[in-house]
């Protein structure tokens, strides 16, 4: 396992090692980002033991996200300060103790708290595991690295909402925190068995404090502007319009800082190269766009077509059948295909998806909810890790953490972004769809009518029945809504494409994957 190659890195694993770490990693993973949405169906009975309002319970969610998009960027940097096997054991770890704490939790104050701690601790987690599992292979296995890993970033997401559920329903909500203890300790423990004489090179670097300051001013700025922006109604609340004036400027000044100064807490200098600058924003972009339609579906198909949280979250499952079928195959082949048309392919399927949902109506049954869900996995499978690979091509070994660190900053806070724009689209929409459909409708007259007098029959009275219409008007207006972002987006993803082909092809059988594992 201590095994040095010619240029001083660590051998790749072999065997048992190989497995056990694979795995450990892939947990650990697992377990961080399961924990950013397994909380979201758990809100109401949160909210209900703690005494507080469901809005106020949402702090729960913007807490994790803020501290978490703080952290992720500080990767590369603390990886230099720390060691990257240290810093990740040291990262779970501390997950698992606040994981802990929040089961603990007696009020609001108290879980807001130890969800901060548990988003900054987890930042360093994701990237830092996708760096370590592509220096425990053979370059030209560095696909299959990025394809086991992203197994796990696919399927937590489908699975956190199910288990969340489950959990609340059948046990109580503090064990969707506790049950990180177990995990956290195993993969912990067997990662610095397996490779803590695998340590990256340390040096001590200054602390760019000023830089520090303005990432925590403009990333909390732009979480909270994002995370209330519905609530707050937008740019009409001083509020929002405050918030969004500290995040531009914050970020402008934050920009300039860290391209002058000589030890930067975030590498921008890596937008330099063109395939980390261009696969960047194509995967951020996509993400957010998926990610905002992930979010979407589950809320229409509760809040109108009458399905139970359980449900709707069975429905959408099926999303990681293929995706864990074809990753293994996506990672033999991205180091010999070109990844810049397997990420075509996806985004095509995604489009393809997306225009099937944007027929659904209110009359959509589970089987035709269920084939563009089974469709998209393939995409999901086609679409991680051949942008990862094109992304992260070409870097050299010390880059790699920050690297990490940075795409997949990117990523989150577009996903952030996606949400919102997502569901504040909705609204808008099914605000217009209503009013085109009840312009043409006169009280007494015509079909309206008829419906009041058919529900009046049935024993209804006429406040009971005015709600009745209203109900089905917006159940028709809300569905509407959701065909036209379906719509939208599968628009987006054709146009999309072009930035992938502003990448170069990395070359074949493991250059790209190769010199992103860098740690070899």
């Amino acid at each position: 396992m201590s095994k040095q190659l010619l240029d001083g890195a660590p051998a790749p694993l072999t065997g048992t090692a190989l497995v056990l770490g694979t795995v450990s990693l892939s947990l650990a993973t697992f377990m961080n980002v399961l924990d950013s949405s397994i909380a979201n169906v758990s809100l109401p009975a949160i909210a209900g033991d703690l005494g507080v309002s469901p809005g106020q319970g949402t702090w729960v969610i913007t807490s994790f996200g803020i501290a978490n998009a703080i952290s992720v960027p500080l990767t590369g940097w603390l990886t230099q300060r720390f060691g990257a096997v240290r810093l990740f054991t040291m990262s779970v770890l501390l997950f698992v103790l606040a994981s802990w704490l929040c089961g603990f939790a007696s009020s609001l104050e108290m879980l807001v708290a130890f969800r901060v701690v548990q988003g900054l601790v987890a930042g360093p987690m994701i990237p830092l595991s996708q760096t370590l599992l592509l220096s425990s292979y053979p370059r030209a296995k560095a696909g299959t690295a990025l394809a086991l890993w992203g197994v796990t970033t696919l399927v937590a997401p489908v699975a956190g909402p199910l288990l969340g559920g489950w959990i609340t329903d059948n046990v109580s909500w503090p064990w969707i925190f506790y049950i990180n203890v177990p995990i956290g300790l195993a993969a912990a423990a067997v990662t610095w068995g397996i490779y803590r004489h695998r340590e990256t090179p340390r040096r001590k670097l200054p602390i760019d404090t000023v830089g520090l300051g303005l990432l925590v001013v403009w990333v909390s700025s732009l979480q909270l502007m994002l995370d209330k922006g519905k609530e707050l109604d937008w740019f009409s609340s001083p509020q929002i319009v405050l918030l969004a004036v500290v995040a531009v400027v914050a970020f402008a000044v934050f920009i300039v800082w860290e391209l002058t100064d000589a030890h930067p807490v975030v590498d921008l200098r890596l937008f330099k190269g063109r395939n980390f600058a261009f696969g960047a924003l194509a995967l951020s972009v996509a993400y957010g766009l998926f990610f905002g339609n992930v979010v979407l579906m589950p809320l229409w198909l509760q809040q109108w077509m009458g399905y139970t949280a359980t449900t709707a979250g069975m429905a959408l499952a099926p999303v990681g059948i293929f995706a864990i079928l074809l990753s293994p195959l996506v990672g033999r082949k991205v180091a010999v295909w070109d990844p810049r048309r397997m990420a075509t392919g996806a985004f095509i399927v995604f489009a393809l998806v997306l225009w099937m949902r944007s027929q659904f109506t209110v009359q959509t049954d589970l089987t035709h909810v269920l084939i563009p869900t089974l469709i998209q996995g393939a995409a999901m499978a086609f679409f991680f890790i051949p942008l990862t690979t094109l992304t992260l091509s070409g870097l050299s070994p010390e880059r790699m953490p920050a690297a990490a660190g940075l795409s997949n900053f990117a990523r989150i806070t577009a996903g952030a972004m996606g949400t919102s724009i997502a569901t504040t689209l909705w609204d808008d929409r099914a605000a217009l769809h209503h009013a085109h459909l009840t312009e043409p409708l006169s009280a007494g007259q015509g079909v309206f009518a008829n419906a009041l007098a058919t529900l009046q029959s049935a024993g209804m009275s006429t406040q009971q029945a005015l709600a009745h219409v209203n109900r089905m008007i917006d159940q028709q207006a809300y569905t509407r809504a959701a065909d036209d972002i379906f719509y939208g987006s599968a628009l987006l993803f054709l146009l999309l494409i072009g930035l992938i082909w502003f990448t170069k092809r990395p070359p074949r059988l493991g250059g790209a994957t190769a010199d992103a594992g860098g740690a070899h």
